[in-house]
């Protein structure tokens, strides 16, 4: 299928540049590349930073337990702080 792509000149001769040193054409470049984007799936889109998302929730009773030491700590008067 044929289209027209308006991509910003930089852009344009950097994969133009990339396609010759690889020695394939800017189309077969762009197919390759627009084929591997695809490959990615919808995790490539919107907000990539959700995929580390939740990965240390099995820490959160640990977190709790180094919360509550800290909180008991600083509850406590220390005999040089005693007026």
């Amino acid at each position: 299928m044929k289209t027209t792509l308006e991509i910003p000149d930089p852009t344009f001769r950097k994969a133009k540049a990339t396609a010759g040193a690889l020695g394939i054409s800017l189309r077969e470049y762009v197919t390759l590349a627009v084929e591997e984007k695809l490959s990615q799936g919808t995790r490539a889109f919107g907000k990539p930073w959700l995929e580390c998302a939740g990965e240390l929730a099995h820490l959160h009773e640990e977190t709790e337990r180094i919360q509550k030491l800290i909180d008991e700590e600083f509850e406590q008067i220390e005999p040089e702080d005693r007026t």
